[in-house]
Parts: structure tokens; C-alpha cells; sequence
């Protein structure tokens, strides 16, 4: 049977996985501000398709939008590889984690400008889940193996 020993620099790992709901709690407030620029009442989650391309505030709003809701789809594949990656690698996790959320920042900078093909520009960041993909699969691995 085979321990888990959780070292001493999961810290880290715990840090990153910190910043990352601080990250989704930023984008959150971009949201927020960028609806009421724009005017859009709840219960709506995008304006029309006919007003965003007439008003640029509300295109931005849909802009802001579908950066949040992008990175909610990523957050629990990028959470469960953190912490599991972290667990046999937690330095490497976290530099990769670390690195995953400035290209999330650059991203939705670039998507929130208004002119969605500018998210390309932290498109980068996904190197930082390939590596996660490669600690989380080695950690599963060493555990299943002993």
C-alpha cells in the first residue's frame, strides 16, 4: 500500500490553486462592470447578437462574458491537474499553474478590448496545463505503480 505524503511545498500548490478563484473573482467584476456599462439587465447573460455589433460597450460586455464563462469551463480541469499534479511535484505544479493563470490574464485582457482574436495573445498559458497534464498522469502513476 502505498502512502500519500504530502510535502512541505504543496504550499505552493495551495497558493496557486488560491490565486486562481482570486483570478475567476477578477474576471468576475470585469463582468459586472462591463454590464452595467452597457446596460444589460439580468437575467441576460449576453446582449443580442443585432445590438453588440451597433454598441461597442455591449459588445464588450459579451466580450467579458465569454472570457469569464471560458475560464469556468477551464477551472475544473485546471483545478483537479493542479492538486493532483502537486501532490508528487508540487514545484513544478505550481511554476506551471503559475504560468497558466498570466496567459488566463493575458487572455481575457485581450478578449475584453473588445476584439475577441486579441485572447489569442495568452494562448501560451495552455503549455502551463500540458505540463500539469504530465505531472497529474506521472503522479497517478507512481501511486498506481507501487
Amino acid at each position: 500500500m502505498t502512502a500519500i505524503v504530502i510535502p512541505s511545498e504543496y504550499g505552493y500548490v495551495l497558493a496557486v490553486a488560491v490565486a486562481s478563484t482570486l483570478h475567476l473573482f477578477s474576471i468576475g467584476f470585469k463582468v459586472s462592470g462591463a454590464r452595467k456599462a452597457a446596460k444589460v439587465p439580468y437575467p441576460y447573460a449576453y446582449a443580442e447578437r443585432s445590438e453588440a455589433e451597433k454598441d461597442p460597450k455591449k459588445n464588450i460586455f459579451n466580450c467579458a462574458q465569454r472570457a469569464h464563462q471560458n475560464s469556468l469551463e477551464l477551472f475544473p480541469i485546471f483545478s483537479t491537474l493542479l492538486l493532483v499534479g502537486g501532490l508528487k511535484y508540487p514545484q513544478l505544479s505550481a511554476g506551471a499553474g503559475a504560468f497558466f493563470l498570466l496567459g488566463r490574464m493575458f487572455y481575457v485582457n485581450g478578449y475584453v478590448s473588445g476584439e475577441p482574436s486579441k485572447r489569442m495573445r495568452g494562448i501560451w498559458g495552455m503549455f502551463g496545463i500540458a505540463t500539469l497534464l504530465g505531472t497529474s498522469c506521472a503522479t497517478v502513476y507512481h501511486l498506481l505503480s507501487n
